[in-house]
C-alpha cells in the first residue's frame, strides 16, 4: 500500500497569495476577476482549479472539450471548488506542420509556465489528441501541483460499404490499395465520409487512445476515462466525476509526485504491451519520466513488456475499435488481466487515493474476442522491442503486434532515401532499383532532422512492390511511426542521421541485417569502412538562425531519451510564482 497520507484540512492555499487580504495586490488580483460577476466568497481559500483547456478548431481531436470544460466546471463547484477555465496550446496532429511532435515540448513549457504563473491550487488536463496527452503531463509534472486528467474520448467506429473503418489505419490501407491498382481515386474520396463521422480522437488503437491509457495505467485520471467514446454521455460524466475529485485531491495535496513512480511507469509499459499501444508511448513515457527525475530507459521498455500477451485485438494489430473497447470492459478489464497474471504493481497509488487494483478488481470482460483471453493473444510477447547494433548503438524500436512475423529475422539490400523529399521524389518511379527482399531506409526525420521527428516511417511501399500482391517490408528510419500504422517499421533509430549517427552513411546496396528475437539491427560493413564513413560525415542542412526551431535544434535530446529539451529534464517542482505582481 502507499505511504502517502492527506495532509491536513483546513490550511492556507496557494492561490491565497494572490486573493488573500486586504493589500493592494490583493485587491488588485480580486477586482479584475470580480469583472466576470463572480461573488466575493468564492475567494475564502477554497481551492482554486485550473481547467486547461486544449480545444481548438484547428485540432479536430479536442473540438469538442469545451462542452467538457463546463462539465468539470459543475463538479468543481459542486465539491467546494472555485474553476478557472484556462486556455493552453492544442498541438494538432493532423494540421500542425512540419509535424506536431516538434512542438510538444513548447506546449510542455507553455503549460508548465502557465499553471506556475498563476493562482491555481490544482490542475484538470483536458486532452485528446496526440501531442496534447504528454505536453501536458509533462508541464503538470514538473510544477507538480495536484494534477488530474480527463481525456476527450475516441470517435465512433467508421463503416465503409460494410467494412469497419479506423481512423488512419484505413488512410494508410486505402492509399496503399490506389497505389496497387485494387482501388480507384474516386472510391477513397467516397471512403473519405467514413472515417471521421463524430467528435473525438482516433478510433483505433492509436496514439491518442495509446495515451489516453497510459494516463490512466500511471494512475493520473480516474478509473475507466481512456476508452468511453467521446458522444457518449459517460464521457460527460468521467468529466463532471473528475472535476469533484480534483478538489479533494488539493484538500489532501496528492501530487503527481506520489503518483507517477517508478512502479507506475512498469504499469503503464506492461498496459502498453497488452493493449498493443503506440510506438509513440515510447518517446512520450520517457520524456514524462525524465521531467519526473525518474531514470526510465529503452531497456526498461524492452525487458517490462517482454513477455506480456497483446490481448486487445483492436486496429492497427487487431480487427476492432474503441467503441467495442470500451463495451467490452475497456482498460480496467485489461489492468485487471495483467494483474491476476503477476504483471502489476498493485500498490501504485493513483489519484483516486487508493492503489490501483482497488479500481480494477471489480472490472469484468463482455466480449473475449475484443479482450482476448491469454492463450489466443494476438502475440504472446508483444510490448515494444528494442533493438541495437552500428545501425543503432543507442537502439531503435519495433512494434512485434503490428509486424510480419516472416520479416522478424530478414537480411536485405539497403535502398536510400536520404529525406522524406526523396523519398517522395523516388518512391513511385518504376526504375526505381528495389524488390519486396530490400530495406527501405529513411534518414534525416529524427528530432533534429525532420526537424520534430515527423510519422513518416511507415513508408509506403512502390507501387511495382505492391501489384505483387505484397504488403510489408522492412523500413528502417529515425523517425516515428503514426500508432495507427503497421508492418515491420523499425523506428527511432538512434544516434539520429542529423546528429551523425551510423544510419546516416548507410548506402544503397549495403546489406542490413534484422534480427528481433536477438535484439539486433546490423549494417554488414567492415568497422573500418563504417568508422570512415561516420569521420567523413558533414550535416546536410544548416541548423535554424533563430526562433523556437533554433531552441529545439540546440537543446532537443535524442528519441533515446524521450526527445524532450536538455534543460527541462527532472525540473520538478517549485510551484511557487517566480515574482510577486
Amino acid at each position: 500500500m502507499s505511504s502517502f497520507k492527506p495532509a491536513p484540512w483546513p490550511r492556507k492555499l496557494r492561490s491565497q497569495e494572490w486573493f488573500s487580504g486586504t493589500s493592494k495586490d490583493a485587491i488588485y488580483h480580486r477586482s479584475w476577476m470580480k469583472n466576470q460577476g463572480l461573488p466575493a466568497d468564492l475567494f475564502d481559500g477554497r481551492p482554486v482549479i485550473g481547467i486547461l483547456n486544449t480545444f481548438s478548431e484547428a485540432n479536430p481531436c479536442n473540438a469538442h472539450l469545451n462542452d467538457l470544460a463546463e462539465r468539470v466546471k459543475h463538479g468543481v463547484y459542486e465539491a467546494g471548488g472555485f474553476p478557472i477555465i484556462v486556455p493552453v496550446f492544442s498541438v494538432s496532429e493532423s494540421a500542425f506542420r512540419p509535424t506536431a511532435m516538434m512542438f510538444r515540448n513548447l506546449a510542455a513549457m507553455a503549460v508548465e509556465e502557465t499553471i506556475r504563473g498563476q493562482m491555481m491550487d490544482g490542475v484538470v488536463c483536458l486532452v485528446g489528441c496526440d501531442k496534447t496527452t504528454p505536453s501536458l503531463l509533462m508541464g503538470a509534472a514538473s510544477v507538480d501541483l495536484p494534477t488530474i486528467m480527463v481525456s476527450g474520448g475516441p470517435m465512433l467506429n467508421g463503416y465503409f460499404r460494410g467494412e469497419r473503418v479506423g481512423s488512419g489505419t484505413h488512410l494508410w490501407k486505402f492509399s496503399e490499395a490506389v497505389k496497387a491498382g485494387e482501388m480507384t481515386a474516386a472510391e477513397f474520396v467516397e471512403a473519405e465520409a467514413s472515417m471521421s463521422r463524430s467528435p473525438g480522437s482516433c478510433n483505433t488503437m492509436g496514439t491518442a487512445s495509446t495515451m489516453a491509457s497510459m494516463a490512466e495505467a500511471l494512475g493520473m485520471t480516474l478509473s475507466g476515462n481512456a476508452a468511453i467514446p467521446a458522444v457518449d454521455s459517460r464521457r460527460r460524466v468521467m468529466a463532471q466525476l473528475t472535476g469533484r475529485r480534483i478538489v479533494q485531491m488539493v484538500k489532501d495535496d496528492l501530487r503527481p509526485s506520489h503518483i507517477l513512480t517508478r512502479e507506475a511507469f512498469q504499469n503503464a509499459i506492461r498496459t502498453n504491451a497488452a493493449i498493443g499501444g503506440s510506438t509513440n508511448a515510447v518517446i512520450h513515457l520517457l520524456a514524462i519520466a525524465g521531467r519526473c527525475g525518474i531514470d526510465l530507459t529503452l531497456n526498461d521498455w524492452d525487458n517490462w513488456g517482454k513477455g506480456v500477451p497483446t490481448i486487445v485485438n483492436l486496429m492497427p494489430s487487431g480487427k476492432y475499435l474503441m467503441e467495442e473497447f470500451f463495451y467490452a470492459g475497456g482498460l480496467p478489464a485489461v489492468i485487471k488481466r495483467l494483474g491476476e497474471a503477476g504483471m502489476l504493481n498493485k500498490d501504485a497509488l493513483t489519484v483516486s487515493g487508493g492503489p490501483i487494483w482497488d479500481e480494477v478488481k471489480d472490472a469484468r470482460i463482455h466480449n473475449d474476442d475484443v479482450i482476448l483471453p491469454a492463450e489466443k493473444a494476438l502475440t504472446q510477447s508483444g510490448g515494444i522491442v528494442v533493438v541495437k547494433g552500428n545501425l543503432a548503438p543507442d537502439g531503435a524500436v519495433l512494434k512485434p503486434s503490428a509486424a510480419t512475423p516472416a520479416l522478424m529475422k530478414h537480411r536485405g539490400r539497403a535502398v536510400v532515401f536520404e529525406d522524406i523529399d526523396d523519398y517522395k521524389a523516388k518512391i513511385e518511379d518504376e526504375s526505381l532499383d528495389i524488390d519486396e527482399t530490400c530495406v527501405m531506409v529513411l534518414k534525416n526525420c529524427g528530432p533534429r532532422g525532420y526537424p520534430g521527428m515527423a510519422e513518416v516511417g511507415n513508408m509506403g511501399l512502390p507501387p511495382k512492390v505492391l501489384r505483387k500482391g505484397i504488403t510489408d517490408m522492412v523500413r528502417i528510419s529515425d523517425a516515428r511511426m503514426s500508432g495507427t500504422a503497421y508492418g515491420t517499421v523499425v523506428l527511432h533509430t538512434s544516434p539520429e542521421a542529423a546528429r551523425g549517427g551510423p544510419l546516416a552513411v548507410v548506402r544503397n546496396g549495403d546489406m542490413i541485417e534484422l534480427d528481433v528475437e536477438a535484439r539486433r539491427i546490423h549494417l554488414d560493413i567492415p568497422d573500418e569502412e563504417l568508422k570512415a564513413r561516420l569521420a567523413a560525415w558533414k550535416p546536410p542542412v544548416e541548423p535554424p538562425a533563430s526562433g523556437y526551431a533554433k531552441l529545439y535544434h540546440d537543446h532537443v535530446q535524442g528519441a533515446d531519451k524521450g526527445a524532450d529539451m536538455d534543460f527541462l529534464v527532472g525540473c520538478r517542482g517549485n510551484a511557487v510564482a517566480r515574482e510577486s505582481h
